[in-house]
């Protein structure tokens, strides 16, 4: 199994000096950062604990000038390793990383006492205080080791505690949608773009397509091929740290704080309602924050809904669920302002007066993790798959207001409210011409007010209609208004004589056109054949009865006499008996009866 930690600290309190001694890799990337003994950028390391399992870590620069590049090591970590020298105690950046993992809820991890060989005496002080200052954090019962790093004192024991707490951790599934936050790009020769990330869920693997979501390139890529600590692997799992080499995307195109996405399974949103999960209220917010959230920081404009509650609309679009945590800070600040944690990726407009007071009791009485028979309430209608892809759970009962239809969630009077407007519409299209065909499906959509058109044809059955041809009419049409009695006359003719079809004139004395025949076969009530040869329904069964008399097989003309009927008639019959399955062509010249 995989784990990624990452590390949080003041600066120089021996995160860097840690991770190297655990593991015997250099994290400090840059010329810079080893020449000035100070992490600037992200650094990555890997080793495996005694009981097998892989470790990779995340090292943050502990400077607060720096912070932003912090959270983007913190944010997708889901362990994290808060370090404290046992000679300086607890210090301002402790602070700003204790607000940082507050921010983003992260409630495991450990914490280490570091250059316990300088301060041996102050190492059970230095542990109250931290304690004292993580409460109210995940990590204010976490474990402690005490270690130094030069000296090698206590390094068996964390290596123990990490087993400890990576044993303790979930192990996302490998199923489950993949959000890989960016946090290098760069080209390899002979390879070309390579991107690295934690994976903190889901799988990637070589010819996988991928969705971009970025600040300069949008669409697919696929993957040429993955690696993770540092050499090549068939597949990659949660968690583990990512290096995924692309095609059909250049390495300028993407950077820290763009993600890859499984297609079509994340909701890319500019506009989140959230709500406050520590720090400062929204009562006296700036009208601009900057947002961190995974690798990526983009400003956003703040509407506050009530203290506790906003709207963030952010400059781009971003991959984000329903449960979410982001941090908040002050575009000139180095310190966390607020965490939130999103509740809505695609929330109402705001537009009408006292929309925000609505909005904001509404997101008062919201649960944490989102409210689907709300979600489904506000919309009418909502699709299994757009629930999910905003990181909502539609399992489980979900109360007598919301129904199921197949793969939709509806809102139950929602549905109600459409079966009656779509019988009203039904009925008033009736009164205005007893011929027509029925309403066409766009115009029932729209005067039901269906939101959807895969949810039609459950309105339909709902409502007691019946649709045929893309028209929905009533199951019980009776009567044709200025032609009933025509085609009443017509229908004793042919009960008398069922294979003698009346001719063009016969039809236009009954004023009998093509609209008026159409809605009598609509009904029932009279069959109509290529030609315009009209006969009662019962005469494909009348004829086969006779038909079913005659040596087989039997000529068109050996039919004709046997109906009492003209070639006209009889040709479009056994057409349409042979259509049926009822009869059989064998040759040019013969037919056989079938039934």
């Amino acid at each position: 199994m995989r784990h990624v930690i990452a590390t949080a600290g003041h600066v120089d309190h021996g995160k860097s000096t840690l991770i190297r001694a655990l593991t015997g890799i250099e994290p400090d990337r840059w010329a810079e950062e080893k020449r000035r003994g100070l992490t600037i950028d992200l650094g990555f390391a890997w080793t495996d604990l005694p009981s097998g399992r892989e470790v990779s870590f995340v090292d943050v620069p502990g400077h607060e000038r720096f912070l932003g590049n912090m959270l983007a090591g913190l944010g997708p970590a889901p362990i994290v390793c808060f370090v404290i020298a046992a000679d300086e105690g607890w210090q301002a950046q402790s602070s700003d990383h204790r607000d940082a993992i507050a921010a983003l809820g992260l409630d495991r991890g450990l914490l280490v006492v570091t250059r316990a060989d300088l301060a041996p005496d102050r190492v059970e002080a230095v542990i109250a205080q931290a304690r004292t200052e993580l409460a109210g954090t995940g990590l204010a019962e976490a474990p402690v080791s005490v270690v130094s790093a030069v000296t090698g004192a206590g390094m068996e024991q964390l290596r123990a505690r990490l087993d400890e707490v990576t044993a303790a951790a979930p192990q996302p599934a490998a199923e489950d949608r993949v959000r890989l936050w960016v946090d290098r790009s760069f080209t390899i020769s002979g390879a070309g773009t390579v991107v690295t990330g934690t994976l903190a869920a889901g799988g990637i693997r070589p010819e996988d397509r991928l969705q971009v979501a970025g600040a300069r390139r949008a669409g697919a890529v696929v993957v040429r091929g993955v690696q993770s600590r540092g050499g090549p692997a068939e597949t990659l799992g949660p968690v583990s740290r990512a290096a995924v080499n692309l095609r059909g995307v250049d390495a300028d195109d993407l950077g820290r704080g763009d993600a890859l996405l499984t297609p079509g399974a994340w909701e890319l949103t500019s506009t989140v309602d959230v709500r406050r999960m520590s720090g400062a209220g929204f009562d006296e917010s700036p009208p601009e924050l900057i947002v961190h959230v995974g690798t990526a920081a983009v400003t956003a404009r703040v509407r506050p809904l009530g203290g506790h509650h906003a709207r963030l609309i952010l400059e781009r679009p971003l991959p984000l669920a329903v449960g979410d945590r982001m941090v908040l800070r002050g575009s000139g600040s180095r310190s966390v302002r607020t965490g939130v944690q999103v509740l809505d990726v695609d929330p109402p407009e705001l537009s009408r007066r006292g929309d925000g007071r609505r909005r904001a009791e509404t997101l008062t009485e919201m649960p944490l993790h989102g409210d689907v028979p709300g979600e489904v309430c506000r919309r009418g209608a909502v699709h299994v798959d757009d629930l999910v892809r905003r990181g909502l759970e539609p399992a489980g009962d979900l109360g007598p207001a919301v129904l199921r239809e197949g793969d939709w969630l509806l809102d139950r009077e929602a549905f109600r409210s459409w079966t009656r407007r779509l019988q009203e519409a039904v009925e008033a299209d009736r009164t205005r011409d007893p011929l027509s065909a029925g309403l066409p499906r766009k115009v029932a959509l729209e005067a039901a007010g269906v939101p959807d058109a895969a949810l039609l044809d459950s309105v339909v059955t709902a409502a007691g209609l019946t649709q045929r041809e893309g028209r929905i009419r009533s199951r019980d049409e009776r009567g044709l208004g200025a032609a009933e009695q025509a085609v009443a006359t017509l229908e004793q003719r042919l009960a008398a004589h069922p294979f003698q079809a009346p001719e063009a004139y016969d039809l236009a004395d009954l004023r009998l056109g093509a609209k008026e025949l159409a809605a009598a076969a609509r009904q029932g009530r009279l069959l109509r054949l290529p030609g315009e040869v009209i006969l009662a329904p019962a005469a494909p069964a009348l004829a086969m009865r006779e038909l079913s008399r005659l040596p087989q097989p039997f000529t068109l003309s050996q039919a004709r006499v046997a109906l009492g009927t003209t070639r006209r008639v009889a040709v479009p019959l056994l057409e349409h008996l042979d259509a049926r399955g009822w009869t059989r062509r064998l040759d040019t010249g013969h037919r056989e009866t079938v039934r």
